[in-house]
């Protein structure tokens, strides 16, 4: 039988020139056998990190990746916080803290709008509606056309009121609220406290043609929050370590047991505790109640919603609660914001990638990069916005916006097998405003005589977003359409359900796995 060499045999060239020199000395062997063992570590390495890159490719293509589209203030990062209280709730409880600077901004911004509209009709109501020629004139299309790059309205919708005439005879009155000016002057110091918590949040960032005045933060800005305000705390106090165990509180029912010291937002706190009851009166003074309701004082949902519990929110050692103080709490997202969540289905658990994203137009460039590989869109409409505008283009109705947004999602190539999923959100506020008996054809010129009803309304938005899902879907791709108020925990954790069940259904489907 003939006898096959062995690898390392005598005549292999690569065993001949690796075998050490006869003359090789116990130093040279020494050194020798170290440098052949620091090549075995660094080749066992490298087999390592392949091995590791090749298992975390093999889970990313498991992996569920899901985006929240829309524009500004449409409501995806509360629905973000909603998958997270359902998926992650540690995570939004270890946040609490840094919620409480945002809470504290929104009542303080809340404020200073206020004072300001006030101050715009010198503290009184004349008795005029917003009909008139003082807040609004009527125009035409034709006599007031559209300008600039924004496509041509899909609802028809009315160009908004034109800017106050304060010149006009009407806008002032030779006696204004000595309440009022009282209250003004009371929390001046409050308001004038603004720019720094604007400024804490988003670290002086602005975000070019996002509107004037709005603040917005990056993904991370609860940590970073919380850290300058460590920072701020250390140059300012030298105080020992017992002194500094002072300044924590137990919260007894949390699992925040240590409320974290920030000098500003201390003193915010003192301030807001302090100014209680002239906020209240404000708040419910004849003339901010009559400018609301004749909708010259036009505030946001949140607004009212901690205006309304101030005695809570300016309460010593006040922490927000996680489900309703957080979910109404309002911050602008600057960028894309990725979430990892654990999901449970059917005994399977996958890692979904959550990326919220910024809705402002200037912001809009940064979704392109997140297309290519994502399994599932939720678009996120505010049909409840039909009389509101952009606050980057004024001329742009808020439901048009989001109809030519919508086209843009549908139409876009890379998009055409993703798993699309339509929320028509913030009917509660839609309910309330037509209660209110606001009319919607005074802004949707397109909507005519159709009864001014709830049914009514939601039936015919949603008919414009099918038609456009219609235009664009040679596919024949599914649209799952749901009504929702995302601040509703309970309805929205159940709609999130059937919206986490269609979507794995159509990824199985997609990776060919049913």
């Amino acid at each position: 039988m003939m006898r096959t060499s062995s690898l390392r045999s005598q005549d292999d060239p690569l065993s001949m020139a690796m075998r050490p020199s006869p003359t090789e000395s116990d130093a040279d062997r020494q050194v020798r056998l170290q440098r052949e063992a620091e090549a075995r570590r660094i080749s066992e390495q490298i087999d390592e990190e392949l091995r590791v890159e090749r298992e975390v490719l093999r889970k990313s293509r498991s992996d569920v990746k899901l985006l929240l589209l829309g524009q500004a203030e449409s409501g995806k990062s509360t629905l973000q916080k909603q998958f997270q209280l359902m998926y992650s709730p540690a995570s939004l409880e270890s946040e609490r803290m840094s919620w409480r600077t945002v809470v504290y901004f929104n009542v303080v911004r809340s404020i200073k709008k206020i004072l300001a509209t006030l101050e715009t009709w010198d503290d009184i109501d004349d008795g005029s509606d917003s009909q008139s020629t003082l807040e609004r004139q009527e125009f035409n299309q034709d006599d007031f056309p559209l300008v600039g790059t924004s496509p041509p309205s899909l609802l028809g919708s009315q160009i908004p009121p034109s800017p106050l005439d304060l010149s006009s005879p009407t806008a002032s009155s030779p006696t204004k609220s000595s309440a009022i000016s009282d209250l003004r002057h009371c929390l001046l110091s409050l308001i004038n406290i603004e720019p720094q918590l604007a400024d804490r949040l988003s670290g002086g960032i602005s975000v070019s043609g996002s509107g004037k005045g709005e603040v917005y933060v990056r993904s991370g800005w609860q940590a970073r929050t919380i850290q300058k305000g460590h920072k701020l705390l250390g140059r300012r106090s030298k105080r020992s370590e017992a002194e500094n165990s002072e300044l924590t509180a137990e919260r007894p029912g949390t699992a925040l047991s240590v409320i974290d010291s920030d000098p500003l937002v201390d003193d915010v706190a003192t301030m807001l505790h302090q100014s209680q009851e002239d906020i209240k009166s404000l708040w419910k003074h004849p003339v901010v109640r009559a400018l609301i309701s004749k909708r010259k004082l036009k505030l946001d949902e949140w607004s009212e919603f901690f205006l309304n519990d101030i005695a809570r929110i300016s309460a010593q050692n006040y922490v927000p609660s996680t489900v309703d103080d957080i979910l109404h709490a309002r911050i602008q997202t600057m960028g894309v914001a990725e979430h990892v969540f654990d999901v449970d289905i059917h005994g399977k658990t996958v890692a979904w990638h959550l990326f919220d994203v910024g809705g402002a137009r200037g912001q809009r460039h940064s979704w392109v990069p997140y297309f290519d590989d994502a399994n599932a869109i939720i678009f996120v409409s505010p049909i409840s916005a039909f009389d509101q505008y952009l606050e980057e283009d004024p001329r742009t109705n808020r439901i048009d916006d989001s109809l030519q947004l919508f086209t843009q999602i549908c139409s876009n190539q890379l998009l055409k097998k993703v798993h699309l999923v339509l929320f028509l959100n913030k009917t509660d506020i839609l309910r309330k405003k037509l209660e209110q008996g606001l009319p919607v054809s005074k802004y949707i010129l397109s909507y005519g005589d159709r009864p001014n009803d709830y049914e009514s309304v939601v039936q015919y938005f949603r008919a414009h977003f099918l038609q456009v899902h219609r235009r664009n879907n040679e596919n024949r791709r599914v649209l799952y359409t749901h009504l929702t108020n995302v601040t509703d925990t309970k309805a929205t954790q159940s709609i999130i359900g059937n919206v986490r069940d269609s979507i794995f259904r159509g990824y199985l489907q997609s990776a060919a796995l049913v």
